[in-house]
C-alpha cells in the first residue's frame, strides 16, 4: 500500500506522482527546510542586532521585527546566485538519473545534519556557522552518495572556492574593522563615538544612532540576500529531487525564446574564425550539443527528456564560455556580445527558483529571526571582548560585515554572517585595547566551532545517507 504510486495536486508545485511512503518523506522534507531556514534566522541573524541592542540604539522589541523585515527583502530581492552556486557542489545530475527514493535519502540526510548541529550550537550560545554546516553536509550527503552509486561526486573545484571564501572572510573582517577601528581613533577626536553605554537609558546621540540602524539594516539585508539564498537553493533542491520534470528547468521560459537564443548562439559560433584543432573541436561539440538540446524542447514534460536537457544546456554554457576565451578562435564583438546575452538566457533555463521558493523561506527566515536571538547576541554584545560594546565598536564590524557580505553575494559566493560579524566585532575590540581586551574563552569556543563544524556536518550527514539507505 505505501508503495503504490498516487497523484495528488498540490499547491504550486503541481501534480505530483509518488508512492504515499514517499509523499510523506517529500512532506517531511519541505517541513524540515522550512526548520533550516527559521533556524538560521534566529542562530544567524541574532548577530544583525546585537549591536544596535547593546549600544541601546534600539530596543529588542523594535530591532527584531526590523531585522527580520530587511532579511525578508534581502532574500526576496537578491537573485539565486549563492543558491544556484551551493547545488553545484552536489551531484544533481547523476542524482536525476536515479529513483526519487535516493533523492529522499541524500535530502533528508543534508537536512538533519544540518539543523541538528545548528541547533546544537545555538543552545550552547556558540556563534557557529549556518553556512559552514549546511556545505559540510552537502559534502558529506554527497560522498556517500558516491561510494554507492559512483558518478562524478562532489564538485571539487566548486567546494575549494566556496571553501575559500568562506576561510577569508572572516579574516577579512577581523583585518578591515580593525584597521577601520584604528582609523577613526586616529582621526576623529569626537570622544561621543567610543563612548560605551551606561544602563538602559544611555541611549546614542541621533547622528550615531541612525549610523547604528543603518548599519544593522545593511547587515540583515545582506544576510537575507546570501544566507537566505542558501534556503533557496535547498528547497530546490528538494523540488528536483522529488518532481524532476517540472523543476529541473524553468517551463516558464518559452520554448520559442529558449530556441531562438540557441539559434543566435550557432550562428554566431559559426562565424568564428578558428586556426587550431582545439578551437574547431570545442566549435563542433557546441554545434553537436545545440543539435540535440533543441530536440528535447518537444517533450521537456518528460523526467528523462528534462534531465537531458537540462545537461545539454549546462553543457552548451560550458562550451560557450571556453569558445569566448579561447586563444585560436576569434569572434567579432558583435558576436561576442550574442554570445553572452544567448548564455544568459540558458542559465536563466536552469539556475532559476520561482517566486513562492522565494517567498517561503524569506517568511521564514524572518519570522525565524524573531524567535530565540538572545542567547547568540548576549556573546555577540557582551563575550566577544573584555569590555561592553562602544558605538565605533558595533559600527565598524557591521560596516565591514556588509560590505563582505555584499560583494560574496555579487559574486555568487556564501559567507558566514556568523564569522565575518564576530570577528568584525573581535577585530575592533582588538583596536581599541589590544589583545588583552579579547575574551579568550570566547574566542576559543567559536574558533573550535569554526574548526569542528565542517567535519562534524559531513560525517552527520554521511552517517545519516547511509542509515536512511538501508530503507530502500
Amino acid at each position: 500500500m505505501l508503495n503504490v504510486l498516487s497523484a495528488i495536486t498540490l499547491p504550486f508545485i503541481g501534480e505530483v506522482t509518488l508512492s504515499t511512503s514517499l509523499l510523506v518523506v517529500f512532506a517531511i522534507c519541505l517541513i524540515a527546510v522550512v526548520g533550516f531556514e527559521f533556524v538560521n534566522g534566529f542562530h544567524d541573524t541574532a548577530n544583525a542586532v546585537a549591536t544596535v541592542i547593546y549600544t541601546k540604539a534600539l530596543k529588542p522589541v523594535y530591532a527584531i521585527p526590523w531585522s527580520g523585515t530587511f532579511n525578508f527583502l534581502g532574500v526576496f530581492l537578491g537573485g539565486v546566485g549563492v543558491a544556484m552556486g551551493i547545488l553545484k557542489l552536489l551531484p544533481l545530475d547523476d542524482l536525476m538519473k536515479l529513483p526519487v527514493a535516493v533523492g529522499a535519502c541524500f535530502v533528508l540526510a543534508v537536512l538533519l545534519a544540518s539543523i541538528l548541529w545548528n541547533l546544537g550550537t545555538w543552545y550552547l550560545g556558540i556563534p557557529c556557522s549556518s553556512s559552514h554546516t549546511l556545505i559540510g553536509a552537502m559534502i558529506g550527503g554527497s560522498i556517500a552518495f558516491t561510494l554507492y552509486y559512483h558518478g562524478a561526486g562532489v564538485n571539487w573545484d566548486k567546494a575549494k572556492e566556496i571553501g575559500l571564501s568562506l576561510i577569508l572572510s572572516p579574516l577579512i573582517g577581523f583585518g578591515a574593522a580593525a584597521l577601520l577601528m584604528l582609523l577613526l581613533r586616529k582621526t576623529l577626536k569626537d570622544s561621543g563615538l567610543f563612548h560605551i553605554p551606561q544602563g538602559d537609558n544611555d541611549t546614542p546621540p541621533l547622528l550615531i544612532r541612525g549610523l547604528l540602524i543603518l548599519t544593522c539594516t545593511l547587515v540583515s539585508f545582506f544576510h537575507g540576500s546570501n544566507d537566505g539564498q542558501k534556503g533557496v537553493g535547498l528547497l530546490m533542491l528538494i523540488l528536483i529531487a522529488f518532481v524532476p520534470a517540472r523543476f529541473a528547468v524553468n517551463h516558464n521560459k518559452s520554448d520559442a525564446q529558449m530556441l531562438a537564443s540557441l539559434n543566435k548562439i550557432e550562428v554566431s559560433i559559426n562565424h568564428a574564425k578558428v586556426t587550431g584543432d582545439k578551437g574547431h573541436g570545442l566549435v563542433l561539440a557546441s554545434d553537436s550539443a545545440i543539435d540535440k538540446a533543441k530536440g528535447y524542447f518537444a517533450s521537456k514534460a518528460d523526467t528523462d527528456k528534462t534531465y537531458k536537457l537540462r545537461k545539454k544546456i549546462k553543457s552548451i554554457q560550458k562550451d560557450v564560455a571556453s569558445i569566448l576565451t579561447a586563444k585560436d578562435i576569434q569572434l567579432a564583438a558583435a558576436d561576442k556580445k550574442t554570445l553572452t546575452a544567448g548564455t544568459k538566457d540558458l542559465t536563466d533555463m536552469t539556475d532559476w527558483a520561482p517566486i513562492w521558493v522565494i517567498a517561503m523561506i524569506s517568511i521564514s527566515l524572518g519570522i525565524g529571526t524573531m524567535v530565540g536571538w538572545k542567547r547568540i547576541v548576549v556573546t555577540i554584545g557582551e563575550k566577544i571582548g573584555n569590555q561592553h560594546l562602544n558605538y565605533a565598536q558595533g559600527a565598524t564590524s557591521e560596516i565591514v560585515a556588509a560590505s563582505t557580505i555584499g560583494l560574496s553575494t555579487w559574486f555568487g559566493l556564501p559567507v558566514s554572517t556568523t564569522h565575518v560579524l564576530s570577528s568584525g566585532i573581535a577585530g575592533s575590540m582588538m583596536a581599541s585595547g589590544g589583545t588583552k581586551n579579547l575574551n579568550g574563552n570566547t574566542l576559543k569556543n567559536i574558533a573550535l566551532a569554526w574548526i569542528l563544524t565542517l567535519p562534524v556536518s559531513i560525517i552527520l550527514a554521511f552517517g545519516l545517507f547511509i542509515a536512511f539507505h538501508l530503507f530502500i
